[in-house]
C-alpha cells in the first residue's frame, strides 16, 4: 500500500499543469503585479525569494527590479518552465531553486525581500513557513504575499473554502484578514502595509487550468446553483458560473 503527502498532492496537481499556468491571464497580468513592480523599484540591490513561484510571473517583474531572483517552488516541472522561459526572455539574474515553503534551504539572513503569490493558500503550514521566511530574511527585509482572501463571515467562507477545495484537492485554505495578520505577527514579521482587492474568474478556464474531473466540476455548478442569494450576490456570481474573489496583498518588516 502506498501513502500520498499533501505535498505530493501538490506537485502531482501543478507539475502537469506548469504550462498552462505560464499563459493564464489571471497569473500573467493583474493590479497587484503592477503593485509589485512599483514597490521594487525601491529594491535595485536586494536579493529576493519568490516563494511558490509557479510559472514564473512574480519572479519574472521581480527580474526586471532587483540585483538577483530565486525562483523556488515544490513542483520540478514548474521550475523548468521557469528556466526556460527566463532563458527566452533573456533574464539572466533568476535562478531556481527546489523544496518545500516549510522548510527553506538557505542560510539565516540571506535575502532582502521575499514575495509569495497566489501559492500558500496551498501551503501545509503557513506559520511555519512564516518563521522560515523571517530566518531567512535580513533585519529590516520586506515580505509581499499576495492571495486569495476568505471574507470571514462563515456562510461566505465554507461556500469558498468548499468551491476550491472541489476545484483543486490541494488546495488547503484562504485565510481571513486577521487569520493573516495574526500569521504574520507570530513570526516575528511586523505589517507595514495590506491591499484588498478583486479577482474576476471565468469559470471554463479557472476549471480547464486545473483539469477538475466532470464530476467535480459538475458539483461546484451544483453547489453553486443551490447557494443562498447572499452568497451569489457577494461573490457576484454569474450564470456561467464565472464569479469574483477577494484577494489580500500584505507588505510586513523584519524587526
Amino acid at each position: 500500500m502506498t501513502t500520498q503527502s499533501h505535498h505530493d498532492k501538490i506537485n502531482q496537481q501543478f507539475g502537469s499543469q506548469a504550462s498552462a499556468y505560464l499563459t493564464s491571464s489571471v497569473h500573467a497580468s493583474g493590479r497587484d503585479l503592477e503593485r509589485l513592480s512599483a514597490r521594487l523599484s525601491d529594491f535595485p540591490n536586494a536579493s529576493l525569494l519568490d516563494m511558490g513561484c509557479g510559472a514564473g510571473h512574480a519572479s519574472f517583474i521581480a527580474a526586471v527590479k532587483v540585483k538577483n531572483v530565486v525562483a523556488y517552488d515544490l513542483s520540478n516541472q514548474m521550475l523548468t518552465v521557469v528556466a526556460e522561459t527566463a532563458q527566452t526572455r533573456g533574464i539572466t539574474n533568476l535562478t531556481t531553486c527546489l523544496g518545500y515553503a516549510e522548510a527553506l534551504p538557505f542560510e539565516k539572513e540571506t535575502f532582502d525581500v521575499v514575495i509569495s503569490r497566489y501559492s500558500a493558500h496551498h501551503w501545509h503550514d503557513v506559520g511555519m513557513a512564516l518563521r522560515e521566511v523571517q530566518r531567512v530574511l535580513k533585519p529590516g527585509g520586506i515580505v509581499i504575499f499576495m492571495d486569495v482572501l476568505s471574507p470571514g463571515y462563515p456562510i461566505l467562507d465554507i461556500w469558498l473554502q468548499t468551491v476550491e477545495a472541489l476545484r483543486d484537492t490541494s488546495h488547503v485554505r484562504n485565510y481571513t484578514s486577521g487569520e493573516w495578520l495574526t500569521l504574520f505577527n507570530e513570526a516575528g514579521l511586523m505589517i507595514r502595509h495590506v491591499n484588498c482587492d478583486k479577482l474576476n474568474l471565468e469559470f471554463a478556464s479557472w476549471i480547464a487550468r486545473m483539469r477538475t474531473p466532470v464530476v467535480l466540476s459538475d458539483a461546484i455548478r451544483a453547489y453553486q446553483k443551490s447557494a443562498a442569494d447572499e452568497v451569489k450576490q457577494y461573490y457576484e456570481l454569474q450564470r456561467d458560473g464565472s464569479f469574483t474573489s477577494d484577494t489580500i496583498m500584505l507588505e510586513a518588516i523584519r524587526p
